[in-house]
Formats: C-alpha cells, sequence, structure tokens
C-alpha cells in the first residue's frame, strides 16, 4: 500500500512510531506543514510549505489551511496514494480539501480532541467525522462521542494508541531512589488557571493522606509547576513532592520503572498512553475512570480505577496496593501481559491496516 498521513502540526502521540512500523511493509509518507522534531526511520518526510515552519494556535494555522490543501492536491496528483490518513480536525480538513477528484479515500482519526458547543472549528470536526470514508477512534468513550457528532456507526473504528513493548518492559534499568514507596504521577496541563484541577493536583491531594510516601510529576512548564508547588505548600507535603518538569520519553522507562506505583488521573483522558507505558513497565496503576482508561487499565486486575477529582477515594486505593507487596506485584504481572499483548506497535499497525484494506475496498 501507498500510505499518506496528513498532519497540519507536528506529529504527536504515538503516530511517527505507528508510521515507522506501517513502513515495514507498506509504503508510508507523512505530509505536514513543520517537519521539526520528525525523522522516522522507513518513513519518507513531506514538508508541504504554508505558513511558518512553527506549531501554531488554532486560530492562528487556519489562514493556511487552504494553502496546505493546496499543496497536498499537487504532490497527490503527481502520485496518488492508495489510502489517506489524516490526523486532528486540521488535517482532516487539509485531506479532504486536497484529495478532492482523486478518487482516494479518507481515513480520519480525531485522537479525542473534540471542541464543545457550536464553535466553527466543532461544526467543522461534525463535517470532517461525515465525510471523511472511515474515523478510527482510540477508545469505546471517543466512538461514543462521535456517534454524537453524526458520524455512522458503520465508519467508526476503534483501533486504540500502541505502545513500544520493547522500550517500555519489566527487565531494565531505573533511576536511583531512597527507601520510600514512590509514587509517579505523569502529565500535568500547560495552563496555569487548570493546575487546581488537573491530575496532579488529585495525586497531591491525596498524598497528604499517604505518609511516609513521596511523589515524583513529570511534566508541565515553570509556571504550572510554580502553581502546583504552592498547591504542594496548601497539603502540607512539599517536602515529599518532587516536580521534575519536562521528562524525554526516552528516560520515561527508567523513571517508571523506579516507581512502585504510576498514577494518571487527569479528568480527561484520549489516548491513555501514560497508563499503557506503565503497565508494559510491570508497575501498577491507579487511573481515573475517564476515556481511554475504560478500556486500557482493568480494574482490581492491572490496577485500580478512581473518579477523577477525589482525593480521598485516590488515597485509598494507592494505600491498599502499598499496604501489600503480593497484589502490587499480581497487578504488575498482568499489567505487562496486557499491554504486550493489546497494546504492541505490531498489532496496532496491523488493526490499522484491516481498517485501510476495509475503506479502500
Amino acid at each position: 500500500m501507498n500510505i499518506a498521513i496528513v498532519s497540519a502540526q507536528a506529529l504527536t502521540s504515538d503516530t511517527p512510531a505507528i508510521a515507522r512500523e506501517l513502513a515495514r511493509g507498506h509504503r508510508v509518507t507523512v505530509y505536514t506543514r513543520s517537519a521539526a522534531g520528525q525523522p522516522s526511520k522507513g518513513v519518507a518526510m513531506e514538508q508541504v510549505a504554508a505558513g511558518p515552519d512553527v506549531e501554531l494556535s488554532e486560530s492562528d494555522l487556519l489562514p493556511y489551511l487552504p494553502d496546505f490543501s493546496a499543496g497536498l492536491m499537487r504532490r497527490w496528483r503527481e502520485e496518488r496514494p492508495d489510502i489517506i490518513h489524516a490526523h486532528s480536525w486540521a488535517g482532516g480538513l487539509a485531506a479532504i480539501a486536497g484529495s478532492e477528484g482523486l478518487g482516494v479515500p479518507v481515513t480520519q482519526t480525531f485522537h479525542g480532541q473534540f471542541h464543545g458547543g457550536q464553535t466553527p472549528v466543532r461544526r467543522l470536526e461534525c463535517a470532517i467525522g461525515r465525510q471523511a470514508r472511515a474515523v478510527i477512534a482510540t477508545c469505546a468513550d471517543e466512538e461514543s462521542e462521535l456517534i454524537r457528532m453524526g458520524v455512522p456507526r458503520r465508519n467508526i473504528s476503534v483501533v486504540p494508541s500502541g505502545i513500544d513493548v520493547e522500550r517500555f518492559r519489566r527487565q531494565g534499568p531505573s533511576f536511583p531512589r531512597g527507601d520510600r514507596p514512590r509514587l509517579l504521577h505523569v502529565g500535568l496541563g500547560t495552563d496555569p488557571g487548570e493546575i487546581a484541577g488537573s491530575g496532579a493536583a488529585t495525586a497531591i491531594g491525596a498524598l497528604a493522606a499517604i505518609p511516609d510516601t513521596e511523589l515524583v510529576v513529570a511534566g508541565g512548564d515553570d509556571l504550572s509547576i510554580e502553581r502546583l508547588r504552592a498547591i504542594a505548600r496548601e497539603h502540607g507535603v512539599a517536602d515529599r513532592v518532587d516536580l521534575l518538569g519536562p521528562v524525554p520519553h526516552t528516560a520515561m522507562p527508567k523513571l517508571m520503572r523506579s516507581a512502585d506505583l504510576v498514577l494518571s488521573l487527569a479528568p480527561t483522558v484520549p489516548t491513555g498512553l501514560a497508563a499503557l507505558e506503565a503497565m508494559a513497565c510491570g508497575i501498577p496503576v491507579v487511573a481515573s475512570a475517564v476515556g481511554a482508561h475504560l478500556d486500557s487499565v482493568v480494574d482490581g486486575v492491572t490496577g485500580f480505577l478512581t473518579r477523577p477529582g477525589r482525593p480521598a477515594e485516590t488515597a485509598l486505593r494507592i494505600r491498599e496496593l502499598l499496604g501489600d507487596v503480593t497484589l502490587r506485584t499480581a497487578m504488575g504481572y498482568a499489567a505487562a501481559d496486557r499491554a504486550r499483548s493489546r497494546y504492541s506497535l505490531e498489532r496496532i499497525s496491523m488493526e490499522l491496516l484491516r481498517v485501510y484494506e476495509r475503506t479502500c475496498a
């Protein structure tokens, strides 16, 4: 197959890794406005000039999408792909316009990131979802949202995010740590105004009820970290909270293997990659019962699901796991088995190929 992947911004999530996996047996070309940070072994990269070569806000991006679409159409008229896979609403809009008259089916992934209300972008999302030949949801919760948007159920396929189970695995080095039990929370929003309701804030609230335990938080920018540090002081746990800021993805396996438990408590979870990567490392997770977590985390088997924004409920589950090494070990093995068997890049790429083949047929 000649597969065209379209993203108006730099690729995020697991898309580059999946593209590399697809390229093992197929021709894969990624078309994007910004080529920054996009090296992919075996994957052809084509930058289509449309506006400045930097990440843009949605309002700044919209005026450049016609140029992006026109550039795609010129490329595809020279060499027609067999299937187009667009990412995000901007990629979908450009792909549908750029493939007009070519007879190439377009598949669409929103990555669970939808706009509410009756905003112009929301209306575009609904139109793209109905016009794409197939829409790929990353979890059952996203499938339900697509149906509410008017996308026919028969056009929706659920294909979850994939992880590199060779990099994220039980065996391997880990970062040094002290004697206290370690909790790791991965993910922190970059809007300081939303930090009070973030998963990291919930983790800090839970830590206040878990003595002699440390919390490490990975992610966030300077402003968000400062707000989180203030929340830790308010709860009287600042001396037990280590705010790392951004952590390179290559370092995450070592960091996760250094923890007794990994927390993923965000109130919205489009892909749930942090929880999946922790599971692959054999670390039980305590995760918010929303979005992709509802599919990936088997409550009471690979970890625990808790209602978002409930520190007391979260603390209860954490204490249960920290106090029972047998339960924690069993959950770790079950988590690693589930991550490897269900969410490997190889399996997810095969599921995507089946969607592509059905769409082309």
